[in-house]
Order: C-alpha cells, then sequence, then structure tokens
C-alpha cells in the first residue's frame, strides 16, 4: 500500500527520543543524501511511501512504515 507520508507523520514518529518526532534537519539530511528536493518536499506538504522506499534507508523505511500504521488505523 503506498501513502502520502506527511509533516504530521514525521512529527510523531515514536521512539527517537524525549519527545516524539524526527527533526526537520535530518529531514533534510535524507533528503540532500538521496537527491531528494526538500523545497519541494515541503511545497508539497510531504513526499510519497515509494520514494522514502526506494532509498533503501532504514530511518526512511520505519518513517513509511508509521505512515502507513496511522493511515491504517
Amino acid at each position: 500500500m503506498m501513502v502520502f507520508v506527511t509533516f504530521d507523520h514525521l512529527h510523531s514518529f515514536p521512539g527517537t527520543g524525549v519527545r516524539p518526532g524526527l527533526c526537520h534537519k535530518g529531514a533534510r539530511a535524507l533528503c540532500e543524501r538521496y537527491g531528494m528536493d526538500w523545497a519541494a518536499i515541503v511545497k508539497a506538504g510531504g513526499v510519497s511511501s515509494a520514494v522514502l522506499i526506494e532509498t533503501g534507508d532504514a530511518l526512511a523505511i520505519s518513517l513509511v512504515e508509521h505512515a502507513m500504521k496511522s493511515v491504517v488505523a
């Protein structure tokens, strides 16, 4: 199932520290590492789960899994 991973998903991602969520600085770094356009993602309000899965990055894939759980719930 493909989902649109939004900033709500990014901000509610569990278990990364004292507060839930991932920071924009880290998300921007992930985009840069894999050649994604951060500005376009911000403008769109998120990104397709397929784009994140294609990176093969464990954190990106975990974020997709988190987004899928929130859509199914």
